[in-house]
């Protein structure tokens, strides 16, 4: 079993990878792992996340008490949104924070990874919705991630940056380079594609979350449930393009939905059935 040294080494070293990637500036970020169940080791603030040693970390309850701080060090400011994601998802056991340039750069300009570009991110991570902005170091960035907290294992935040987690500290981080990748990739193929990107096809895109639940992969995705459905939000439900049309209410959860998660289910086929037939009396072409 891994002790709280370990944990504080690996939380080193994936502050020396954000840094390394340019996925933080200066004392930019900060990272957290849940360890015994209800206590959280995180980043000490102002430090820059390439220097940290093991000694720096501190450590906080889930209720926000610092149980350590050492060397006069303080928890991020941020812990606030660590603690609420932990609060709201157990099954969460690492939480990573960055400003990645691309990612941070689609926050500000406010356009959600809603694009079905990369068939590896169509299938782990789906889209990636934007977090309405808050205040840092208070409650409204964490009041601001809940709601996505449900349904995606990433987000962008608004003007901010970008947050991932994971059942434990390299998959949060992973995340993380995968929700760069994304956008680094989206911005290129935009401009080469003179601000358009060409996407999967929708009956892939299905496929691809078919396959998902298929497989039974872990984490949180849109593909099972999606309270985006139908806005700029989200492209899996296939239905981002009637966000103008008023014809979508409160979305149903898809076929393989968490139990507790709406009464209603709706099938890949009935999905595609219903896309087409509304896309056609909007007169778009698929």
């Amino acid at each position: 079993m891994v002790n709280e040294y370990q944990v504080k080494e690996q939380i080193c070293e994936i502050g020396r990878r954000v840094d390394a990637r340019g996925l933080v500036a200066a004392n930019d970020g900060n990272i957290s792992v849940k360890v015994n169940g209800r206590e959280v080791l995180c980043t000490p603030t102002g430090v820059l996340k390439g220097t940290m040693t093991p000694d720096m970390i501190c450590k906080m309850d889930l209720d926000g008490n610092v149980l350590e701080a050492p060397g006069g060090y303080k928890p991020s400011s941020e812990m606030k949104m660590h603690l609420r994601v932990y609060q709201k998802r157990p099954d969460i056991g690492a939480v990573v924070h960055a400003h990645p340039p691309y990612a941070t750069s689609f926050a500000v300009a406010g356009i959600p990874l809603s694009q079905p570009i990369l068939s590896e991110a169509v299938l782990s991570m789906g889209c990636v919705p934007i977090a309405d902005y808050g205040t840092p170091s208070t409650k409204e960035i964490p009041d601001a991630v809940e709601k996505y907290l449900p349904y995606f294992d990433a987000m962008l935040l608004e003007y901010h940056g970008a947050l991932a987690y994971g059942k434990d500290l390299m998959t949060a981080y992973m995340k993380m380079e995968s929700v760069e990748f994304y956008a680094r990739t989206l911005y290129q193929v935009k401009v080469l594609g003179g601000g358009s990107a060409r996407e999967i096809p929708r009956e892939k895109v299905e496929a691809l979350y078919e396959l998902r639940r298929q497989l039974g992969l872990p984490g949180r995705h849109p593909a099972n449930v999606c309270q985006n459905q139908g806005t700029a939000n989200c492209h899996n439900c296939g239905l981002h393009a009637m966000e103008m049309s008023g014809v979508m209410g409160q979305a149903a959860p898809l076929a393989g939905a968490p139990a507790g998660a709406g009464s209603e289910t709706l099938d890949v086929n009935a999905i595609a059935s219903i896309t087409r037939q509304v896309m056609a009396s909007l007169g778009i072409q698929q």
